[in-house]
């Protein structure tokens, strides 16, 4: 399930593409409907991994630090939330055996989990927040 960290995070980066100048944090807030001390906590972390660039004092506020073509949803997510793994065993990142499996390589279970997490990775990264943007806008239901 999507946390409304990684929630919050695509809206934001959502608004900020397209946007003619920086914009602040209480405005991309309000309109979106983000907790502030919440989005303040995500616009950190976005910018410590590189996605948006923020300036202090007269005329800043938050920009995309990239091509909103060039930032993948699956990105995004992992720098907010970890892997995508559904399961520890499953994890590139996180891994963790199961303390219940005997035999990991003979497991049905972390067969297929293998698979989603694969293919929900590759959903994710082949769709950028670009493309999510055009989704809005053309009136489908992102969130």
């Amino acid at each position: 399930m999507l946390s409304n960290k990684s929630k919050y995070g695509l809206k934001a980066l959502m608004y900020l593409t397209g946007a003619e100048g920086p914009l602040l944090a209480n405005d991309i807030a309000v309109t979106n409907t983000i907790p502030r001390k919440f989005l303040d906590v995500i616009l950190l972390e976005l910018s410590r991994a590189g996605f948006v660039n923020g300036k202090k004092g007269r005329g800043g506020g938050y920009v995309l630090a990239r091509p909103a073509e060039r930032i993948s949803v699956g990105q995004v997510i992992r720098v907010l939330e970890g892997s995508f793994a559904p399961i520890a065993c499953t994890s590139r990142t996180a891994y963790k055996a199961c303390a219940d499996c005997p035999d990991e390589a003979a497991c049905r279970i972390r067969d297929l989990m293998l698979d989603v997490r694969d293919q929900m990775s590759m959903v994710l990264d082949n769709t950028s927040i670009a493309a999510l943007k055009a989704r809005q806008t053309r009136g489908e239901r992102v969130f």
